[in-house]
């Protein structure tokens, strides 16, 4: 009678410490879902911005580098993302994100300084029409960061818990998550995206 008790007793720690990894399983999956989500309007954003330079070119012959340090920023927060993409659970992986993210919002703000000064640009239909394709992406880019630093969140705290805690370390192989903040003051005003006079 006190084997069974006592394998019951096992059994049920056993099912308690599955449950938890499951769980820790599901949030980890939750994160890498969410994302995704950022990816995506990430790679929207990525596919506008050789649209919008192209677009720029022709107005913009003089600023030859400005117009590069756009493309060269956008291709490393496409390498950046790309790295962060297949382990989004990687801190560091996601800070190098929002450090290229922040380059590329600097670049893009520079850009959209200087068209200011091109008359003939702001009427464009094709780049008023890119312009605000890219608004709304960056308004997507932030709802997903949104929900992503939300299940970040869920997935942390629920590894720091007890006895979370406890089956975590025992199984290893699961860190925190980083949060997509971001970091550069510049990179935090909003991208002004809108040439009405």
């Amino acid at each position: 009678m006190g084997f069974l008790v006592f394998l019951g007793i096992l059994i049920a720690i056993a099912l308690f410490f599955v449950a938890i990894y499951n769980k820790l399983i599901a949030l980890k999956e939750r994160v890498a879902n969410a994302w995704a989500q950022i990816d995506v309007q990430l790679q929207r954003r990525y596919d506008l911005i050789p649209n919008l330079v192209e677009t720029a070119k022709g107005y913009m012959a003089h600023e030859k580098d400005t117009l590069e340090a756009v493309i060269n920023a956008r291709n490393s927060a496409v390498s950046a993302g790309q790295a962060a993409a297949s382990n989004p659970s990687d801190p560091d992986a996601i800070k190098n994100v929002m450090a290229a993210e922040g380059q590329l919002t600097g670049a893009l703000g520079r850009l959209f300084a200087l068209a200011e000064a091109y008359p003939d640009l702001k009427a464009n239909q094709t780049m008023e029409q890119l312009m605000e394709e890219l608004a709304t992406t960056e308004n997507k880019i932030s709802f997903a960061r949104q929900a992503y630093n939300d299940a970040v969140m869920q997935y942390n705290v629920y590894q720091e818990q007890f006895p979370n805690n406890l089956v975590v370390n025992f199984f290893g192989g699961h860190a925190k998550a980083e949060m997509y903040e971001v970091e550069d003051e510049e990179a935090k005003k909003v991208v002004k995206v809108s040439f009405d006079n």
